[in-house]
């Protein structure tokens, strides 16, 4: 039996079961319905960027300080290892351009194909 026909059943029995109550209890039930649809709260209309900053503030006020914190050291730690590598990066670099300026290689040698592949051989050595 599907969730559909299921529901429908439902419903069916749930009227049928309407039918068999007294009048004053369906005029009860009725004026329940109308107070409880009048109490429902209606939607308001705002605009798209007051439903984001509304977004916004509800997602900051409910942060935890543990939360703020953890994700202060993670921004920390990705900023150091990005200068750290960028340290490295250029250490390399500085190794390599030192190691060119101090050798006595002909102009012609700079232009050689086989000059990228001697620079990281002697570099990992």
């Amino acid at each position: 039996m599907n969730e559909l026909y299921f529901t429908f059943k439902i419903k069916q029995h749930l009227n049928r079961g309407l039918q068999q109550l007294p009048p004053a209890t369906v005029s009860r039930l009725a004026n329940a319905r109308e107070l409880a649809l009048q109490r429902q709260r209606v939607a308001e209309k705002r605009s798209v960027l007051a439903t984001a900053g509304s977004f916004i503030q509800h997602h900051i006020d409910s942060l935890h300080l543990k939360q703020v914190l953890l994700a202060l050291a993670v921004a920390a730690g990705v900023a150091t290892y990005t200068y750290w590598s960028a340290e490295q990066n250029i250490f390399e670099l500085e190794e390599i351009d030192s190691a060119l300026l101090a050798d006595d290689l002909p102009v012609a040698a700079y232009a050689d194909r086989g000059f990228a592949a001697w620079l990281k051989n002697s570099v990992s050595e």
